[in-house]
């Protein structure tokens, strides 16, 4: 088990990227693969789960619910004086095809348009040459039946794929791994936005803007019509939250909450 640090609605894990990397491999290498899921946590998940206790669960009862967002880091590193490593599905993604190609660990990829499938085994072919590719998979845009469900975890099982790449956006993608778990016999990771930005379809916001916390700025400018009332929404509510955590633990002493 890993320490997990509460932060306002996420109980986050507390690992180091190539801790978390290791994680995800060594038990497929040693043969003791086990159905889990791991979300990757930012503002955007932890305002969702704040509002929803259905999906908070959802999120805390994942293997590993990591921090990808750099506000997570820094609100962390306010409240509990912890300097814990962001671990973004952006460089997980391309860490884990590269370590899965060096290992022979088969990979699936669900969720996204056709398009942007056949993009990410053209972009797969050409980077990661001997990656081995168990199978891609886009569902329709709409609930799937319990056939449909079926028939999904039966492909993927059958595709012998350890590892299950999951792009269908937050909140859908947590709650398909979550249900997923125990029917499907692979580490899921939801990387989300992670898959078109790898692929060349989206552009990742630059180092210095991801240093300050800016990432969603960059995506506002890209998607400014789809994305600033979310933004302005969920970034001014955990302002007013972490505010709120800031006054109980550091003036009236609130104890950190630690789960080993």
């Amino acid at each position: 088990m890993y320490k997990r640090i509460t932060l306002i609605s996420l109980n986050l894990t507390i690992l180091t990227y190539n801790k978390f990397i290791d994680s995800i491999v060594d038990p497929i290498i040693l043969g003791k693969i086990e159905s889990n899921y791991t979300c990757f946590a930012n503002v955007h998940m932890l305002i969702e789960a704040h509002n929803d206790t259905k999906f908070a669960k959802v999120v805390n009862n994942a293997k590993f619910c990591v921090t990808d967002g750099v506000p997570l880091l820094k609100a962390i590193n306010w409240l509990y004086n912890m300097n814990q490593e962001r671990i973004a599905g952006m460089d997980i993604l391309p860490d884990l095809l590269s370590i899965s190609e060096k290992k022979g660990i088969p990979v699936y990829f669900y969720g996204g348009t056709n398009e942007m499938l056949e993009s990410t085994i053209e972009y797969c072919s050409k980077n990661y040459p001997s990656l081995l590719i168990a199978g891609v998979c886009s569902p329709p845009f709409r609930k799937l039946t319990t056939q449909e469900d079926q028939q999904v975890i039966n492909k993927i099982n059958q595709s012998g794929a350890k590892i299950v790449f999951v792009a269908l956006g937050c909140p859908k993608q947590e709650i398909w791994m979550s249900n997923m778990t125990n029917k499907i016999n692979a580490s899921m990771l939801g990387i989300g936005g992670a898959l078109p930005v790898m692929i060349g379809i989206q552009n990742r916001a630059p180092k210095w803007m991801q240093k300050y916390s800016l990432e969603w700025l960059y995506r506002l400018i890209q998607e400014p019509n789809r994305l600033w009332k979310r933004y302005f929404y969920t970034n001014t509510l955990f302002i007013l939250l972490l505010t709120k955590d800031f006054i109980l633990v550091k003036i009236l002493g609130r104890k950190i909450k630690i789960n080993n």
